[in-house]
């Protein structure tokens, strides 16, 4: 581990340079991208690419087309200097800190849509996110051609949907995903938790306690129906406003039949607490079906 403070790099020719020097040379180099605002969950990315790569970049870019009309770029937290201080820790090389310009020249008129994994869930409640998420990161993928990218599995969607689009694209890059840091208390580290008031960081606790209810659940045999139901009135009983709580195949976002029970899935909650939108997500295992 070094704590030498990471080159910030801001043009995406420069990045890209710096990065094809590296393989060039023989390293095997990993991408962590972020909107910045690092917690222990970014840290831990940071972490395992600097354990299975020798050279390490992350990106550090508020991305406004990801953002809705009524969301809260304006007020997402940016700090650069405190972020560097974090990743200095975790022996990242390079920060890419770009401007929107950088990402986005004058008169671009090209985005990624992806559908399938897409289209439930988020890409129902925030028509256009994933199209932000997916041409910036496409684009930050030109700007930081590494061999592996790393991506918390708390955005579970948004790990199926970059996977789709890097498979659909053929672009040159491993997807890893990496498990959900939690708080002790077993909320997930976001950086949209320093929006909650004391009393409503103490109510968020209910999107982990509804997810390993549904675990528990999932495990003793409860239909998928009662498991869904028994989230949300959980959320509802905390005062948080449900936008979904749903049992899906963990692949694919699917909706799962008797049949395919014995498949992976996941349990997906989302909700409004005061101004704040959280989600979460825990997989089930497979479970086994009763014999006849």
């Amino acid at each position: 581990m070094s704590d030498s403070y990471p080159i910030v790099i801001r043009r995406h020719a420069d990045m890209r340079q710096r990065i094809l020097a590296s393989q060039a040379a023989g390293e095997r180099v990993g991408f962590v991208p972020t909107m910045g605002s690092l917690h222990a969950g970014h840290a831990s990315l940071a972490q395992r690419a600097a354990a299975d790569c020798t050279a390490v970049a992350v990106s550090i870019f508020v991305n406004p087309t990801q953002f809705g009309p009524h969301e809260d770029f304006d007020r997402y937290p940016r700090d650069l200097d405190a972020d560097c201080q974090v990743l200095a820790q975790h022996g990242v090389r390079w920060v890419f800190a770009p401007e929107v310009t950088e990402m986005y020249p004058a008169h671009h008129a090209t985005r990624v849509v992806v559908g399938g994994p897409a289209e439930p869930f988020e890409g129902q409640l925030r028509p256009g996110h994933f199209a932000g998420v997916a041409t910036v990161v496409c684009r930050l993928f030109q700007a930081v051609p590494a061999d592996a990218a790393y991506f918390g599995a708390k955005d579970w969607q948004q790990s199926l949907v970059i996977k789709q689009m890097v498979h659909d694209l053929a672009l040159p890059i491993e997807v890893l995903v990496c498990p959900t840091v939690r708080e002790s208390d077993g909320l997930a580290l976001s950086s949209r938790n320093a929006y909650l008031s004391s009393a409503e960081r103490h109510r968020a606790t209910a999107l982990a306690a509804a997810l390993k209810q549904a675990e528990q659940d999932w495990l003793r045999g409860a239909s998928i129906p009662d498991i869904e139901q028994a989230m949300a009135t959980r959320l509802t009983a905390a005062s948080i406003t449900v936008d979904y709580a749903a049992v899906v195949a963990a692949d694919t976002l699917m909706p799962l039949s008797p049949a395919d029970q014995t498949t992976p899935a996941i349990a997906l909650v989302a909700g409004q607490i005061g101004t704040t939108r959280l989600i979460d997500n825990l997989p089930l295992p497979p479970r086994t079906l009763p014999s006849c």
